[in-house]
Parts: C-alpha cells; sequence; structure tokens
C-alpha cells in the first residue's frame, strides 16, 4: 500500500511518501494511521518534520534532541520539552499520527544492522523542497545512544554529495584540523541502487560554549579548515580556481544567467586581484556546526568541501545563510550588506588589503553557479532565483566600486 499524505498537508506532506518508499522500498508496506505503534509523525501528518521510533522511550527522545539544531532559545526550549515528552511516554500520547511499515526482508533497518554489527532505531528528519533533499537516517541504540548517522543518495546529484563527503571525511581524517571534530566514516557503498553512507555520531549533546566563546571558536575553525590542506597566493586570473569557477560557469548554458554571471567574472579578472587561496567546508551554515563547552568544534555535513578557493568563502557562506534563515533578511539587502562587510568578515583569512569585496562577488558567483546547477528553484528552494536577488548585488557593487570606474561595465 502506497502511503497517501493528507488532504490538505503541506510540501513536506506530499514529500512524505517518496521518503518511505526510498527507506522502505516495495514490497515493504508503509501506511499511515492514527495511534499504535510505529513511527510517531511529529507534528502530524498534515506538517512532518520528524519520524520518531517507539517501543524505547530513551531512543525517542534522544532523536528529538539530537534531531536538527534548534535556532534560538525558544526553538531549543521546545525541543527539550519535547524530548522530555518522549522520556515520559507523553509523546505519543500528544501525537497520533504514525508511519506503519510491515515487517519485510531487504529494507534499510535491516542492511543498517548488518553494517553496524548491531540493531538500530531509525529516526528519519524530514527535509523542505530542495535539488538536494535526501534521506538522513538518525541511528540509535536502544537506550537513546547514538550509533551514527546515515545518508542515501537517490539520484545523480545526492549520489554525487554522498560520494564526495564519504571522500572528504576520510581525506580530512588523515590531516586532522586543530581543534575541529569530525565523524568517522563506518561504511560507504551502496544500498537498493542509492549511494549510502554510514559516518560516526559527533559528541553534540555535549554542554555548549557561552555565545561570545561558541562564536570565537566558530571563527577560529573556519580559520582552521582554510588552512588544514595548506594555502597559496596568487594573482586571481593565473589562478586554477579562476579557471574553474569560469569553466563551471560556462556549463550553464544556453541560459539569461550564464552571461550575466560571465560579465561579473570578466570585471574580476580585469582588476586581477592577489588573493589568498586555501579550503572551505562548502556549506557552513550554523546548524552543521557546535561548539562544546570544552572548546572543541563539531563540524558536519562535508559533502560540499573543497579545496583551492579563495580563503574565508565559509565566513561569508555563514554570514550569508544566517541573514536569511535566520535574521529573516530580504536576499538581496543580505548580499549587499554581505558585500559591504566583506573586509570586516574576512578580516581572520589573510586576504590582501583592498581585495574583501572582490572575494565576497567570486563567492556570490560560486553560489550562484551551484544554485543553477542543482536546478535550486526548480526544487522549490526560495535563494535558487539568483537573478532576482543575487545577481542585481553583485552587478550593482561591481558597477559601483571605488576607485574602479566600474569593473563590470
Amino acid at each position: 500500500m502506497v502511503v497517501r499524505p493528507p488532504v490538505g498537508g503541506d510540501a513536506r506532506s506530499a514529500y512524505l511518501p517518496e521518503l518511505a518508499t526510498q527507506v522502505w522500498p516495495p514490497p515493504a508496506d508503509a501506511t499511515l494511521r492514527r495511534g499504535g505503534a510505529g513511527w510517531v509523525v511529529v507534528p502530524s501528518a498534515a506538517r512532518p518534520r520528524l519520524l520518531v521510533p517507539t517501543g524505547s522511550r530513551r531512543a525517542a527522545a534522544s532523536a528529538v534532541r539530537h534531531a536538527t539544531e534548534a535556532v534560538g532559545l525558544t526553538a531549543r526550549l521546545k525541543r527539550q520539552l519535547l524530548a522530555v515528552a518522549f522520556r515520559t511516554g507523553l509523546g505519543p500520547l500528544a501525537f497520533r499520527d504514525r508511519l506503519v511499515v510491515a515487517p519485510t526482508a531487504g529494507t534499510l533497518d535491516a542492511h543498517l544492522a548488518d553494517v553496524l554489527g548491531r540493531p538500530a532505531l531509525l529516526s528519519i528528519h524530514v527535509s523542505p523542497a530542495r535539488a538536494n533533499r535526501k534521506p538522513v537516517v538518525q541511528l540509535l541504540g536502544r537506550r537513546g545512544e547514538p550509533l551514527g548517522y546515515a545518508k542515501l543518495g537517490v539520484d545523480p546529484l545526492t549520489r554525487k554529495l554522498v560520494d564526495a563527503e564519504a571522500s572528504a571525511l576520510r581525506r580530512l581524517g588523515t590531516v586532522g584540523i586543530p581543534g575541529v571534530t569530525v565523524a568517522e566514516v563506518l561504511h560507504h557503498g551502496s544500498w537498493g541502487g542509492h549511494a549510502l553512507l554510514v559516518q560516526s555520531a559527533l559528541p553534540v549533546g555535549l554542554p555548549r560554549a557561552a555565545p561570545t566563546a561558541a562564536a570565537e571558536g566558530e571563527q577560529a575553525a573556519m580559520v582552521a579548515v582554510s588552512d588544514c590542506l595548506g594555502t597559496t597566493r596568487e594573482p586571481y586570473a593565473a589562478s586554477g580556481y579562476a579557471g574553474r569557477l569560469a569553466g563551471t560557469v560556462a556549463e550553464l548554458g544556453d541560459r539569461a544567467e550564464t552571461g550575466r554571471l560571465q560579465s561579473v567574472l570578466a570585471g574580476v579578472t580585469r582588476v586581477d586581484p592577489v588573493l589568498a587561496f586555501g579550503s572551505w567546508h562548502g556549506d557552513w551554515n550554523g546548524g552543521n556546526s557546535a561548539v562544546l563547552a570544552d572548546g572543541r568544534v563539531l563540524v558536519w555535513d562535508w559533502e560540499r568541501f573543497d579545496t583551492g578557493v579563495p580563503a574565508g568563502y565559509d565566513a561569508l557562506h555563514r554570514r550569508l545563510q544566517t541573514a536569511v534563515t535566520r535574521s529573516g533578511t530580504e536576499p538581496v539587502a543580505a548580499a549587499r550588506e554581505l558585500l559591504a562587510g566583506a573586509a570586516g568578515t574576512l578580516a581572520p583569512f589573510g586576504q590582501p588589503a583592498g581585495t574583501a569585496d572582490l572575494v565576497a562577488v567570486l563567492y556570490l558567483v560560486e553560489l550562484a553557479a551551484r544554485y543553477l546547477h542543482d536546478r535550486q528553484a526548480e526544487a522549490g528552494a526560495r535563494l535558487g532565483h539568483v537573478a532576482a536577488w543575487l545577481l542585481p548585488a553583485v552587478e550593482d557593487h561591481l558597477a559601483n566600486r571605488a576607485g574602479e570606474g566600474g569593473v563590470a561595465k
């Protein structure tokens, strides 16, 4: 039987049947019903955000505590109260919708038990619409102990990202990053035609640093990541990165944004600044890192890791994502503020004087090319429509850049 989302459900509710089929493919029989055993759909089948396993109160509470990074004090308090509700057995009474899967062989549950050498309870985040949406599964023991996380690459883009993260974790595990803790690869292979990565769980439940110390620790961690595989300094036009980025933009083909991005790159090339180059995490957005009270910085989701990019890209990405997704700044205003404040944002990364805004321009071109290649707009991602916010901010900045006579002209 196919999972049928309730009438009037949101976009994540419409995604739930696809998610269930990916994790429990036929002949597994997944259905929605009210009450009983199965996965508790939190908060409801009409607005699903998390699938919480039943059968162990400790595991259910742990699933809630470690599901996502709560933003702000109110969100953290709500998450803690929700965890307490599941720990005391009230959660399944308050949330009545269930995803029930009839037992069958060949499911992801059984495969992961073989990989881990022990049974695991699965908790699954129901993610919002985006091109790189894929099943991300939290693996828990019956006492609530985190056993790891599994990611499934279910299409060409997400398979590429899952494989890239496995490669990045292995590489980073050999070099070590001072003060930064990354997960270990427990298993990397395929299952059901999908790419599968199982990685160790990071100790996200340990006490966190105070806000000021957390901000300082995160910044130091970004610098350490930038330096982890060495740094160089060279003119932009002659750098390997300039060729790579130009090639990535050219691959977008015959679309309006391509020519505009190429014009932006031509403007930067004419200035040809000398830049510092290093590595970056690739998607440091505040929801994939945590600074512990003991000073360690936990960082996860390395599927976009890359080397040989202008130093400081992670700090720029963090600032932009925070402004848009957490502070509610309109995207075009956030992009303009990013460009205007680039010198302060990039101060710890050793970029030569007078080049910070051009590094921010290059970062925004990188981001635009990513969103366009991934077809984020078509997938429903808010920031995917780069012509509506990113390009105007970049073009206006270059046209009005002091002392350059309008480098984009």
